[in-house]
Formats: C-alpha cells, structure tokens, sequence
C-alpha cells in the first residue's frame, strides 16, 4: 500500500470513528441539558437521527429540527462539531482527495520494462543517480530505476527517465524485470534496505553481478555477507578524491592518466591560482604549439564545455583535459603549478573530520606530510577545536601560512564561507573542498576554491565504473569520446581547410601514418588517404564526423 492510499484509509477510518463517538454524545447531551422531550415525536430512532445532526453539522449542510439549541452546553457541542467538520474538510481536501483526483487524471507508471536484457537496474533514485545514468547513456548501456513509491515513481517518469515502480526488495518484482538477464543491480537507498535488495538480487539471479552502496563504513562488511559482488561508500571514495588532488609533488603519477591509444594519454590539469595562464585564452596560451597538447574539453566553474570556447579566459578553478603523450603532459602540467607554490613548505589544513576528513589523513599520513585537524567536535585526532568558518580559528590553526587546505565540511553553505575567509587569509594557498550537491559547486569556485568534488559526482562516477567494470571513467563529469577512423573525404585537405573542429566540435589530438603516431599537426598538416585520424569530442560530435568524412 503506497503513502497516498495509506493516508485515504487512515483518514476514512478516523471520520468513522469520530462520527460514531459524536452520535453518541449528541444523542446523550440532548437527553440531559435539553429541557424538551427529545428524541421528538416523529423520529422512531433517536440515535439515527442524532446521526444525522452530526452529519450535516460537519458537512455544513443544515441543522434540521434541532436548531436551535435551548442549553449553553449544547450550543458548545455543536460549535465544536462545527469546528471539527471545517478542520477535517482543510486537512481532508490537500492531504488525502487532491492527489487521489490527480491521481486517477495522470497517466500509469510503467510496472514491467518489456523484452530488455543487458541492462542496469538501480534501486532507488538518489542524486548520484543522474551522473550514473549519464555515464551509462553515453556508453550505450540501457538502465531501469525501480522505485518503490508510486508517486516519486510518477514523478521520475515525468522527468523522462526510465523508471519502473516495483519493490526492489522482492524476489519476484526483480525477477519480472529481468534480472537474471541484467548487466548489474545498483542497490542505492539506505544500508539496512540495501542488504535486504542484495539478498533478493541474489535469490532472484546469482550470478548477476550487485554493487551496493554503503553511507555509514561500519555496515559494510554485512554487505559483503548479504552476497554484494561491490561494495562503496561515497563519502570513503570523495575523500580518497579530495586527498588525490593535493599537490604534494611537482610531477604528475601514471595512475593519474587514462591511456588512450599507444602513446596518447587523457589527464585533467587544473588551472591554479598565480598561474601564468590566468586570464589568457585558449588561443592566447598555445598550449598546442608550446608543449604539443590538445585541449579536448574544459571544465569552467563546475560546468563542462567539448569542445572549449577558445576565446573563453582561463580562471583559477578551470580545468582542462589534454590529450598528449605521457612527456608533453608531464612538462605541461609542471608548468601550470605555480612557481611560489612548487617549493613553498607548510602544512595542509584540514577542517572538518568526518568520513571524508578521516580519508584525507590517513593519504597524507601515509605520505609522510604534516597537518592540522580542525573539527567543531574534540577528539585524539583533533587539534583544534572550532569552528571552520571562524577566521580566528582558522590563523589558529596556521592557515595564513599552509600550504593547502581541504574544506571537508558536510555542509555546502558552510564550505562556501569557510572557502571565503580561508581564501582572504591565504591568496595563494590551494584550497579543495567537498561539496554535497552539483549546484553548489560553482559557488564553491567562485569562492576561491580551486578544486571542488561534489559527492554525487564521485560516487556516481565510482558506480559507473563498478558497474561496468572499467578503469577509464575519469574523475570528473565528462562525456568525451576518443574514436579512430580513417577520412576519406579529407584527402589531400589540411587541417585548417577541413575546418573539423568548427563543422564537428572535434579534435584531431594525432595521426598514424604508415605505422608513426604524428602528434605535431599544424594547421597545415595535409591529410593523406590511407592515414588514421585520432578525435577527440562528445558521442554527437564524433558522429557527425563519421557523417561527414568518413
């Protein structure tokens, strides 16, 4: 039985009730304060007609032969049972009849998906739902939310998802939506349910791989009991993210990059605050003919641009994904660390000690740096006691003199103050900071931050990856393709008349000619038949290259 239904019921059983104990009581008053023979003469049954009264009095329909009433006590009952019939009429009509009438006038959810096999099926939908099914449609993987709650089901439906409302907890809910063909369960809607979802997910397909998502780490290893094949916890994973960004050494690490082709790799650099490269464009920085990379995508403020305006300024926060080999990358991202920065000593500064605080230091732990801990709450691991948005707590704490500081409150408004004075304390300390939500990441940018994860995003990216079981789902939100193919309609073109980036919105990061990978192409590269293109650019773009040239 959904809310809706549920309410309807407890709300006409509770005017039965109360009709029933009001008859009585009318019928009880008029006997002692009326001073009338009562019931009257013409009525054989005074309790039906008692019944009567009350029923019109709440309904405010008339009073019949009764009125008016002799007794002061009588004239109270019946203002009361005047008050209670508009008091059940205001709480009635909003709560239980509306959604009944747009109930029955809005169209059925969906409760079977048909002949569909190699899917995912996610229980529930929760915000990190959307970046799983974005990276999921851009791999072309089909997905069904099973919702539990008719209404929010509705509701998703109306968004235009791909939704079902079925109980994920059922064996044989499950087994009509085809698990046992399915790609992957995603069980994501508390701890205790998600085990339950697990379990079922089991009896109903065994061999069907389930990843399970986990907010509290204790009740992980149940998890793992309950047969999960994957087991997450956002707030574990975003803080080992929040700890990978750190600067902590000059030189990029291999497993920062995702291998594209041979010696083609993807990186995201992200540009710092004192960069040389703030408020230049893309045009203006050369980043292709200065260190041989191509600039595929950009991310401004949290928003993501394929290909980038190249007359778009670049600002600290923005970030950029390259494509390079491995020693143009690595030369490029040496560049865009800040000179002041690249030699300064001090310590990163924590505020915050949660899940997400807790991952941080257990990496620089293990890196040998030092730190401060700064959490409203004391503890052994706690140094300072405070609050992170208080500036006196902070120049306590040493952030006038850190290195970086990584804002691991669990609160995005407080992130964004705490990102505002830590930034006037420190111009030119790094600051990464978490954020709970999508929206509040550009607000966190335009803060001073200049690393912002928002946990929807990390965890949703992570599920991605578990689910279909790949370790090329970068970081960050992003929809880029890589293809190779050959053109033969550009023969003979150069790279400046094909005009491809401004007819596609791709890029073409390399060429293999007769076995070399050519990565220096200027505008006058010229296209020969038999080479094969290397492009980068989102699933449309790639498309209508194909369209075109190929």
């Amino acid at each position: 039985m959904d809310d809706i239904k549920r309410r309807a019921t407890y709300f006409v059983l509770g005017i039965t009730a109360l009709i029933v104990v009001s008859t009585f009581a009318y019928d009880t008053g008029m006997r002692l304060f009326e001073p009338r023979p009562y019931p009257p003469e013409d009525v054989e049954i005074s309790l039906f007609h008692s019944m009567q009264v009350v029923v019109e009095t709440f309904t405010a329909t008339g009073y019949g032969s009764d009125s008016p009433w002799l007794s002061p006590e009588m004239n109270v009952m019946v203002m009361v049972l005047d008050l209670t019939g508009v008091a059940l009429f205001f709480v009635g009509l909003p709560a239980v009849f509306l959604p009944l009438f747009q109930r029955a006038l809005s169209s059925s959810v969906p409760t079977e998906i048909g002949d569909i096999s190699d899917h995912v099926l996610i229980c529930t939908y929760t915000p990190r739902a959307e970046v799983l099914i974005d990276e999921l449609e851009s791999n072309d993987v089909p997905y069904v939310l099973v919702e539990p709650d008719r209404g929010r089901a509705r509701n998703i439906d109306d968004d235009g998802y791909s939704v079902v409302y079925a109980d994920p907890e059922s064996v044989s809910d499950l087994e009509q939506l085809n698990i046992s063909t399915a790609r992957a369960l995603v069980a994501d809607s508390s701890d205790r349910v998600d085990a339950s979802i697990v379990l079922a997910a089991k009896e109903a397909a065994e061999r069907t791989r389930v990843v399970s998502v986990v907010e509290e780490p204790e009740y992980e290893p149940y998890h793992w009991l309950a047969g999960a094949d994957e087991v997450l916890s956002p707030r574990e994973l975003l803080g080992q993210s929040l700890a990978g960004k750190l600067t902590t050494d000059i030189s990029m690490h291999e497993e920062d990059m995702v291998s594209l082709n041979g010696n083609l790799d993807i990186l995201e650099i992200p540009i710092r605050h004192g960069s040389e490269f703030v408020g230049q464009t893309l045009a203006e920085s050369s980043l292709r003919d200065r260190y041989g990379v191509n600039v595929v995508g950009a991310w401004y403020q949290g928003e993501f641009e394929a290909p980038p305006d190249p007359e778009q300024p670049l600002s600290p926060g923005t970030i950029m994904l390259v494509v390079g080999d491995e020693t143009s990358l690595e030369r490029f991202n040496a560049e865009t660390r800040v000179p002041a920065r690249r030699f300064r000593r001090g310590k990163t500064i924590i505020l915050g000690y949660g899940e997400v605080g807790r991952q941080v230091t257990a990496t620089l732990s293990e890196a040998d740096l030092p730190y401060t801990v700064v959490d409203r709450s004391g503890g052994e691991a706690i140094d300072i006691v405070g609050d992170a948005t208080d500036p006196d707590v902070l120049r306590e704490a040493g952030v006038p003199d850190a290195r970086s500081v990584v804002l691991a409150i669990p609160d995005d408004t407080s992130t964004e103050f705490a990102t505002l004075v830590t930034r006037d304390l420190n111009d030119s300390a790094e600051i990464i900071a978490r954020s709970d939500s999508v929206e509040a990441i550009r607000k966190t940018y335009r803060a001073g931050a200049d690393y912002v994860l928002s946990l929807a995003t990390v965890s949703g990216r992570s599920i991605a990856s578990a689910v279909l079981e790949s370790e090329d789902i970068l970081a960050v939100d992003t929809n880029v393709d890589i293809i190779r193919t050959t053109a033969t309609r550009l023969a003979g073109e150069t790279l400046a008349n094909a005009q491809i980036r401004e007819r596609t919105g791709c890029t073409v990061v390399a060429v293999e000619r007769n076995g070399d990978l050519l990565t220096d192409l200027g505008a006058g590269f010229r296209i020969r038949t038999d080479d094969e293109l290397i492009l980068a650019g989102t699933d449309k773009g790639t498309n209508r290259f194909v369209e075109l040239f190929c």
